[in-house]
């Protein structure tokens, strides 16, 4: 299971201690990292990555101070809102499709909510988890 840095998010090996990119301490080692502490009182940025998957909160992180200056909070409300996006559209095609798209619907709502919950435990992890398509979007956004 790969471990990324806290601070740069660069890919690191389960014995290195510091970054080998940034050479800032990594904290424990196996797969991921202690929870960053609170900034200025808010909530943790791994808590706040996995509320970003209830779609709401996602935009509200993208705008509100010092949520939206954290690396990992916002690839995370990126990944949320372009699943939320896709669900949309998914539903929308499937919709207008008649008799099959009726039958899949609840198929395709189960797997995009199953998706969701993946992602909020693993943002909860303070892991990177990326969805096929839609997380190197939102690793190019939450860069940007």
């Amino acid at each position: 299971m790969p471990r990324f840095c806290p601070s740069c998010f660069a890919q690191m090996t389960d014995t290195a201690a510091p970054c080998p990119a940034c050479g800032k301490e990594a904290g424990q080692s196996g797969g991921s990292t202690p929870p960053a502490p609170a900034p200025g009182g808010g909530m943790q940025d791994n808590l706040a990555a996995a509320l970003a998957y209830l779609f709401i909160t996602a935009i509200v992180f993208l705008v509100m101070e010092p949520y939206n200056k954290n690396k990992f909070v916002r690839f995370h409300s990126f990944q949320a809102i372009f699943l939320g996006v896709t669900s949309i559209a998914g539903h929308i095609v499937l919709t207008l499709i008649p008799i099959i798209g009726w039958i899949l619907l609840p198929f395709f709502s189960l797997a995009i909510f199953i998706l969701a919950v993946v992602a909020a435990v693993k943002a909860y992890g303070n892991q990177m988890w990326k969805l096929p398509v839609i997380g190197d979007l939102a690793e190019k956004q939450a860069n940007a």
